[in-house]
């Protein structure tokens, strides 16, 4: 269960999607649909949440948002670059005006000294400009790392709706 806090924030952020007008789609690793279930949770987001893509393995990152296995190959799927690619794909799919990816590593398995546990790259994209951010929240916990990246990707959709310019 998400909490209060993040359930605030997801409010906040289907109130500015709603009042600009802005149409938005998810595509998840790490957290598995969390975003969307954050966002689906508010009453009227369907106004403005078109869908999202849960890809949690490297075949559904290319298979459904048109990521080339190479680019998962040399830069691995946690990766700036494959964040990126999740968010164009997703918004290229879907034609919404912006879409949210996240891939990192939640634990408690599976980290390394180059890409530890905590360790999440998030993008923004509105077809034309992605934002990028990364975050190494530590091994804090499976289901902290992925709350803490249901907060900070909420936070970036915010900050790529004020970069739109809009009314």
């Amino acid at each position: 269960m998400l909490e209060d806090d993040v359930l605030h924030l997801a409010q906040i952020t289907i109130e500015q999607l709603t009042s600009k007008r802005v149409t938005l789609t998810t595509a998840e690793s790490c957290t598995g649909g969390l975003i969307a279930g954050a966002l689906t949770a508010i009453p009227g987001s369907s106004d403005v949440v078109h869908g999202g893509f849960v890809t949690y393995s490297n075949r559904a990152k290319s298979e459904m948002l048109g990521i080339d296995p190479h680019l998962i190959e040399e830069h691995g799927a946690v990766s700036k670059q494959v964040a990126c690619a999740m968010a164009l794909g997703a918004q290229k799919a879907t034609k919404t005006s912006l879409s949210i990816a996240v891939t990192g590593i939640a634990g408690p398995t599976g980290g390394s000294a180059d890409k530890p546990i905590g360790l999440v790259h998030f993008a923004c994209s509105d077809g034309s400009k992605t934002s990028h951010i990364m975050r190494k929240f530590g091994d804090i916990g499976r289901e902290e790392v992925r709350e803490e990246t249901v907060r900070v990707a909420l936070t970036l959709v915010l900050a790529c709706v004020d970069q739109l310019g809009l009314p």
